[in-house]
This record gives C-alpha cells, structure tokens and sequence, in this order.
C-alpha cells in the first residue's frame, strides 16, 4: 500500500493563474458523444494526451480545479465534463442512466478528443464506477486508470451488506422511492449539505461549489436523473439488454495498470471496503493502493496537496 507523502507547497490548496483560469471557464465546452449534448471544462494543449476526470454524486466538474492545472502543465489534455443528465450537459435522450450508458459516454468522449493518441482516465464516485466500466468494456482505450472512493464493484460485494455499510447508504435506498425527487430539493436542497457533511467529516465545501453544484440539480430534470443513477444500478429502472455487454465490465477484471484512493475517514464508503489482498485479484493490470489520513469521501478537493502528486506520480511512470 502507498504511504502520503507530505504536502508539497506546489501542490497545495493556493490558487495559481492556471487554476483560477480553469476554475473560472465560466462557458464550458460542448460537443455530442454517444447522443448526449456533453458540456466540459478543459485545460491544457488539445493535441496533448487526454485526461479525463469524471465527478460523482453529489459533485460537478469544477471540483477536478485543483488536478487539471497539474494535468495541464504535464502536457495533458485535461477534460471534466458534467456527467449525462447534469446540466449544464444534456439530458438522456432515451432516459437511460445505467453504468453501461455512462461508460459509452466516456468512451466516447475519449474517442472524439483523444483520437488515437493515448488516453487516462481518473473517476471519482459515480466517476470511479464509470472509469471501472469502461476500462474492462475496452481496455485498448486507456493506458491507466485512477479511482477514488469507490472500488472495483466485486471488492465490494459482501462489506456493502454489513450494517454499518448499510447504515451508510440509507440515501441510496431513500433515492428508490418517488418522494425522493420532491424531497431532496426541500429547505435549499438541504440533504445535499448533510451528505457533505456526513461524507466529509471536518470538511467545510466552498460555499460557489455548493451554489453551483445546487444549480446544476436544480435544472429541469437533472435532480431525478442524478436519482435514476441510483434506480437503475439498484434495479428499480430496468437496464437495457441492448448494453448487457458494456453493463457486464461493471463486475469485470481492470487488465491496465490502477491507481486507488480512500479517505480514511470516508463517511460513504468505510475504510474497510479497503482491503489490498480482496481488491488486487480483480486488477490484474496491476494496483496501487493508498488510504488518505484525516479525509472523507471528497478526498480530491478535500486534501489535494496529497491527492494530487500521488496521480501525477503515478501518471508519470
């Protein structure tokens, strides 16, 4: 297992030019990738190698402003994009939310902006469980791979069923119920601040990331299609049998080499989802590993000056 090194000031929480020029993109990009009208923060030269940085729930694209300058000033081409249903990307078409959709979405995106050159890959979350997917649906994509705060989906398996875990994810069941939709929006989207909260202990979120991140829930359709992550990956909604191949890279062995990241203090997912020798035979590629001490769940915009330099690194080798 990887041991934190300590912070380097370059890497600290101090906002360079480059970052307040990526933070501050206030027009996002957009292009359409697997028929969805994607929007994207970018940094760095376009013919650079991608690198691209999926969010989870619930967060957006801006909170990736602390890795993509460093992307960028290692010639990387750096691309957050809003996942499907997030405004300010589009809604899905055809309504569909299930992990397949999602790792289609970013294979595609690699595809149109990558071409053929390589391509990483960095998730977070949701993010996490996309880049899994779609590095075992298409391994040839992605030269490597980072996840944090959610492993591989079968490391998982019977932690989630103990009742701590599931004490964890009471919002997950809550999201299954059609109240929900009407619910979480109450008292200024209230229970996204208690997830923070809970998630991140000790944790205080920007205040624009909360307004923005509660705008972006609070366009037509974005809020029940963040919920519908939740119902179709539960079974609620019904997955498309059209993607059982791509929907089957959710359980799939990661043949690149992987780097994973876990707040030790992850409210969402407890630490002891993170076991080296259960999650290393299901990265044949070969794994990385590091707990983050004193962090939560949004450990990348929680402790960037230690979660950064171990991606760069590991991005250098």
């Amino acid at each position: 297992m990887l041991r934190p090194r300590r912070p380097n000031a370059r890497h600290g929480g101090r906002v360079t030019s480059a970052l307040m020029t990526t933070s501050s993109q206030t027009n996002p990009s957009h292009i359409t990738a697997n028929g969805v009208d994607i929007a994207y923060l970018e940094a760095g030269p376009m013919d650079g190698p991608l690198a691209l940085c999926l969010h989870g729930f619930p967060d957006h694209a801006p909170t990736w402003r602390f890795l993509m300058p460093l992307l960028a000033e290692a010639g990387y081409h750096a691309v957050a994009p809003w996942l499907r249903g997030y405004a300010p990307t589009g809604l899905a078409a055809d309504g569909n939310y299930q992990v397949a959709s999602l790792a289609l979405d970013a294979l595609a995106l690699a595809d149109q902006l990558a071409g053929d050159n390589d391509a990483v890959i960095i998730g977070h979350d949701w993010g996490a469980i996309t880049t899994h997917t779609a590095v075992a649906h298409r391994p040839d994509r992605f030269s490597k791979m980072v996840a944090i705060a959610v492993p591989h989906a079968l490391a998982m398996g019977a932690y989630l069923m103990e009742p701590e875990q599931l004490k964890r994810m009471w919002y997950q069941f809550f999201f299954q119920m059609p109240t929900a939709d009407f619910v979480v929006p109450m008292n200024d989207f209230a229970i996204i601040d208690t997830l923070w909260t809970d998630w991140s202990p000790g944790y205080t979120p920007d205040p624009e990331d909360m307004h923005a991140l509660k705008d972006t829930l609070a366009s037509p359709g974005s809020l029940t299609a963040a919920l519908n992550y939740y119902r179709f990956v539960h079974g609620t909604l019904a997955n498309d049998p059209a993607l059982d191949a791509v929907q089957a890279g959710f359980i799939s062995p990661i043949n690149i080499p992987a780097l994973y990241l876990h707040g030790a203090d992850d409210g969402c997912m407890g630490e002891q989802l993170v076991k080296e020798d259960e999650l290393r035979p299901h990265y044949p590629g070969g794994l990385d590993v590091a707990v983050i001490p004193d962090a939560g769940h949004f450990l990348h915009i929680e402790k960037p000056e230690i979660v950064n330099p171990m991606i760069m690194e590991f991005l250098k080798r």
